[in-house]
């Protein structure tokens, strides 16, 4: 059995609420009130919720609609993307002046290797500590970060002292800290996948580290054996300063729902020219077109196709998403479409991570 890394320091840094702490930073009147960043009391999905709103049980990838039933006083800002990647970019600056072995996940948060770092500073908990002040001092925002051994438990420990605070698993501490761990928190597993644990009679880390790991195979899968070794504290993967997308994506939400295929047709061309515009940015192409539909009663369906060439050309990308739309009958009225491509070029590239290893 492969055994656990335990000399490594790595750190993940959580933003707190970027997308609304971006705007109560940027628009003072904000501050204090319960927020929603995307999304409407009529329609839409939220894309992020302050801390006040959350006290409400409002949360991102919510309805608009269900969120302003439970927080009546909730407010509805539009998102600025383009702010909150100014922001990211600078945040990422401050990262790169301790380590450049940064994996960004997303906008907001990232993972750290400074096992071996610029400062020539031992410590990662006193290193997570200035880099959470340097992103204050520069930004007016507020961080959370986790510090482990290895990615999952750093990533589970970023979120114990939210917000503006950190957590450290010190190597020895691992072993407990996951047997002790409601299977709730454990990175990766939802809803779904806790209720037939709960069924199995698994609740906490060590009732997930008691069962073989042929009863997890059966029962969950590929995913099983990742639960097996993850329980054990084995999560060797580096942190990967080239990561590289296995998929690139736009999407749109309409004001109205939209029935008929012709209407359907006018969106997807504008979601094609995004696509388009993404592609030649990154200056890669796919061979996998797939569109995703989401319906008026929130149910999601996807259709693809794989085509034998390259692609990232807006008309060949309208012209296959527009086959997909009527490869079937709708079955509701259509709320939101989206055009991703996958299979990309980028994947062939090789990549080499060299991932240093020293004492903890």
């Amino acid at each position: 059995m492969e055994l656990p890394i335990l000399n490594r320091k790595i750190i993940h840094i959580d933003m707190d609420a970027f997308y609304a702490s971006v705007e109560q930073k940027d628009f003072p009147e904000l501050k204090g009130k319960p927020l929603a960043v995307g999304g409407s009391e009529i329609r839409g999905v939220i894309s992020a919720a302050s801390y006040e709103a959350r006290k409400f049980g409002v949360r991102s990838a919510m309805s608009g609609v269900q969120a302003k039933k439970l927080c009546p006083e909730l407010v509805f800002v539009r998102p600025r993307f383009e702010r909150y990647t100014e922001l990211s970019k600078k945040i990422r600056k401050i990262f790169y002046e301790y380590t450049d072995l940064v994996e960004p996940l997303s906008l907001d948060e990232a993972y750290l290797d400074v096992t071996q770092n610029k400062k020539g500073n031992p410590s990662a908990t006193l290193l997570a500590q200035e880099i959470r002040k340097r992103i204050f001092d520069e930004t007016g925002l507020t961080a959370s970060a986790g510090i482990s051994v290895n990615k999952f438990v750093a990533k589970i420990a970023s979120d114990y002292n939210k917000p503006n605070g950190q957590k450290t698993v010190n190597p020895d501490e691992v072993t407990t800290f996951l047997e002790a761990l409601d299977i709730r928190k454990f990175y990766g597993i939802g809803k779904v996948t806790a209720e037939r644990m709960y069924q199995f009679g698994i609740y906490t880390g060590m009732d997930l580290k008691l069962r073989s790991l042929d009863f997890l195979e059966q029962h969950f899968g590929k995913s099983g054996v990742h639960y097996y070794y993850i329980v054990r504290g084995i999560h060797n993967s580096p942190v990967k300063p080239n990561r590289i997308s296995k998929s690139v994506g736009a999407e749109r939400t309409f004001n109205e729902n939209l029935s008929s295929e012709v209407f359907m047709e006018e969106r997807l061309e504008n979601i094609a020219k995004e696509l388009d515009r993404r592609l030649q940015k990154h200056k890669i192409a796919g061979k996998t077109v797939t569109l995703k539909i989401k319906y008026s009663d929130f149910s999601l369906q996807t259709r693809s196709k794989t085509l034998p060439y390259f692609i990232s050309d807006k008309s060949i990308l309208l012209e296959t998403a527009k086959e997909l739309l009527y490869q079937e009958k709708l079955k509701e009225s259509v709320r939101l479409l989206g055009i991703s491509i996958s299979n990309l070029n980028s994947e062939i590239k090789k990549t080499v991570v060299v991932q240093l290893k020293f004492e903890f």
